[in-house]
């Protein structure tokens, strides 16, 4: 699940939580909404975190740029 998915989440479960006033036998749709919105935060939270990982040079790694010339960072 990308950005865009958990922003859905956060959108709908928004929209559950404080725009509706329906009426569920056996579901409160405030909590199923609140629901929504803690998992789309934590799929926020860990995409950012996998996305900065993905970002950081390692110390030591060869990086091939448009030129095709060899860089070592260290």
């Amino acid at each position: 699940m990308g950005m865009g998915g958990c922003i859905l989440l956060i959108a709908g479960g928004a929209i559950l939580t404080f725009a509706t006033d329906w009426e569920m036998r056996g579901v409160n749709l405030d909590i199923v909404g609140i629901i929504l919105m803690l998992v789309g935060i934590i799929g926020v939270v860990a995409f950012s975190s996998a996305a900065k990982r993905r970002r950081v040079i390692a110390p030591g790694a060869t990086v091939v740029d448009e030129s095709q010339t060899r860089r070592t960072y260290e």
